[in-house]
């Protein structure tokens, strides 16, 4: 779910995660519920905000269950998270690695998956880690994939004491400056491995078509250019808005009445807007839809009433020599 965005667009904080955080999200549901949103926000290491969207994919996939106690996993959230368990924990493996703070991450029954363990690394890398050692378990000894080079013995005692290793198991170590960091990075590449995150509800689109608000984002802007720069606004079902001016985002919690009216009926609205940063200005919202469901709604200023088209009409009606 990385964004598809320039940063040079982008003119305040924008909701931001990935599989990583919904799948953190998971493991802290699994080991202790309920959990409050504000909890849960400082676990995954979001803002309250992003949290917020995330569960709402959660919610909106079946997954959890949100109430007054807090959030829990529903049934089918359990049968999510077992289909991508895995085990971390914060070690020290000196020199083995290139960061000051080690992840390792126990990725079950995946030693097959691997070649050399350099997809591993190059996508520890691109999720935020500094680098990534894959190591692959079998008849009781761990080593190096693609010439079964044993692991120091050192490092090995270590890796065995902090997980219960089975054979065909296999162990990323991401390494970076922090831990968050490096365990990112390793999760990001056990999740690859596993095959990622399946999240989807009955016959509707996948929720990560706009999971991240990235992807919508991106979306906005791209009607901001098609438009010449005209303010352009933009919600998702049950998640935050954005609202965007002069190429830059200037409210990442935006609704408005006429947007949340087009997500509600699923029809295109022209009408000048009774309150909010556009009021008395005409505005046109559509809806976005993907398998006959709305996802969400994008609005801009009415092009013709900025321009007097729509008087020039008027007059060509009343006058047919105009015509």
């Amino acid at each position: 779910m990385d964004s598809a965005v320039s940063r040079s667009h982008m003119g305040g904080p924008v909701p931001k995660f990935n599989d990583y955080h919904i799948w953190k999200s998971l493991y802290c549901l699994s080991t202790a519920s309920p959990i409050g949103r504000k909890k849960l926000a400082e676990l995954i290491g979001l803002g309250e905000g992003s949290t917020r969207t995330l569960l709402s994919i959660l919610q909106d996939a079946g997954a959890i269950s949100v109430k007054k106690k807090g959030v829990t996993l529903t049934p089918e959230g359990k049968k999510l998270w077992e289909t991508v368990v895995m085990s971390t924990a914060e070690v020290d493996l000196g020199t083995l690695t290139i960061g000051e703070h080690d992840c390792a991450v126990r990725v079950p029954h995946a030693a097959g998956k691997i070649t050399y363990g350099c997809e591993e690394r190059d996508n520890a890398i691109k999720n935020g880690a500094l680098g990534a050692t894959t190591l692959v378990f079998s008849n009781g000894q761990l080593t190096f994939p693609g010439d079964s080079y044993p692991l120091d013995e050192k490092y090995d005692r270590i890796l065995k004491k902090t997980f219960s290793l089975s054979d065909s198991d296999a162990v990323i170590i991401g390494t970076a400056d922090s831990y968050a960091a490096a365990e990112e990075g390793a999760v990001s590449a056990g999740l690859e491995l596993l095959g990622g995150l399946n999240l989807q509800k009955d016959n509707a689109a996948p929720v990560s078509i706009l999971g991240s608000g990235n992807e919508l984002l991106a979306l906005a802007f791209m009607v901001h250019d098609l438009v010449g720069g005209l303010p352009v606004c933009a919600k998702s079902k049950d998640n935050l808005g954005i609202r965007i001016e002069n190429g830059k985002v200037i409210d990442n919690a935006y609704t408005g009445a006429v947007l949340e009216e087009v997500l509600k009926v699923g029809t295109t609205i022209r009408r000048i807007a009774t309150s909010g940063p556009y009021k008395g200005i005409r505005v046109i919202v559509t809806p976005l839809e993907v398998n006959n469901r709305v996802i969400a709604a994008i609005g801009v200023v009415d092009l013709r009433s900025m321009t007097g088209l729509d008087d020039t009409l008027k007059l060509m009606d009343e006058d047919p020599d105009l015509r």
